[in-house]
């Protein structure tokens, strides 16, 4: 786990900034970006998904944006 302190006013950028984030490193190992939360300091149990994390048949993960519109997507299919 690695918590990584970053400055943002609004909860739109700190999602947008921890998307980005995730889908650049999606290529190294051990990277979950399934999992990515993002919370205030003052409050970190308080989290907000970055992605929706819905379980896909075939077990894969949907890997769109938390309440997305429309339907799932699952990893791995174009």
């Amino acid at each position: 786990m690695i918590h990584l302190p970053v400055a943002f006013t609004e909860l739109g950028q700190a999602l947008r900034f921890a998307y980005t984030l995730t889908r650049s490193l999606a290529l190294v190992p051990g990277i979950e970006a399934a999992g990515t939360t993002v919370s205030t300091e003052d409050a970190q149990h308080v989290r907000h998904w970055v992605y929706c994390d819905r379980t896909m048949p075939g077990r894969s993960r949907c890997v769109r944006r938390a309440d997305h519109d429309g339907p799932c997507h699952p990893a791995g299919r174009g």
